[in-house]
């Protein structure tokens, strides 16, 4: 069963996780450079959306001949094309993981505003099923509660980030713990491990991204 909503958004495909990851999505929506990159590189892309306004008109012709349903935006609007591309994804699906690809390299203020995305009170339905990854990164985003998380085989650090105040926050069996804090300011808790297979965290107030990562 498939179970994933992958928004593809625009980076070279140096970037890109293990092809792989592909095969396991139900839809791959692509975002502005990220369809004409996914469709170069023999993807099936369902939807395409953006302004397109980084791909010359012979390469907006190509997604329009390989992508279904193109759907173009004017250049100023109050929302990026990567934020129209999770809208999509959310209405495709009410339960699926959306994994966003494409969303690390390149700027950092579209990184960071592609990091805060849970943030907006439109996309908090769809917190704990974002996910945002790359060739080195894995983001998960979290709500308050008690979990248990399970390290990726390739993956060797570890951090907590708080992207806002957050209340009991615990850490209980990482490499570095923390027991019962009250985070005042977002703060990264960067370069953390696992111990074992798996790792317990718990907070009551708040969300948090978790991040596992790699060197190059």
């Amino acid at each position: 069963m498939k179970k994933s909503v992958i928004v593809l958004a625009g980076s070279d495909k140096s970037l890109w996780p293990s092809m792989d990851i592909f095969d396991e999505a139900s839809h791959i929506i692509g975002v502005d450079r990220g369809a004409y990159e996914g469709v170069r590189h023999g993807l099936s892309v369902d939807v395409a959306v953006g302004d397109f306004d980084s791909l010359s008109s012979e390469e907006l012709s190509y997604v329009k001949e390989h992508v279904e349903k193109v759907t173009q935006y004017p250049a100023e609007k109050d929302e990026t094309d990567t934020e129209i591309g999770i809208s999509v994804a959310s209405e495709l699906s009410e339960d699926a993981k959306i994994i966003l690809i494409g969303g690390t390299g390149g700027r950092i203020d579209h990184f960071l505003a592609n990091l805060w995305l849970p943030l907006q009170d439109r996309f908090k339905s769809v917190t704990t099923r974002l996910v945002i990854k790359d060739n080195q990164n894995t983001i998960s985003y979290f709500l308050p509660g008690d979990y248990t998380l399970e390290k990726e085989p390739d993956k060797k650090y570890l951090a907590y980030v708080c992207l806002t105040p957050m209340t009991h926050l615990s850490l209980y069996d990482a490499k570095y713990r923390l027991d019962d804090v009250d985070v005042m300011q977002p703060t990264s808790y960067a370069s953390n491990e696992f111990v074992g297979k798996t790792t317990r965290f718990s907070f009551s107030s708040g969300i948090m991204c978790v991040i596992q990562s790699k060197d190059k």
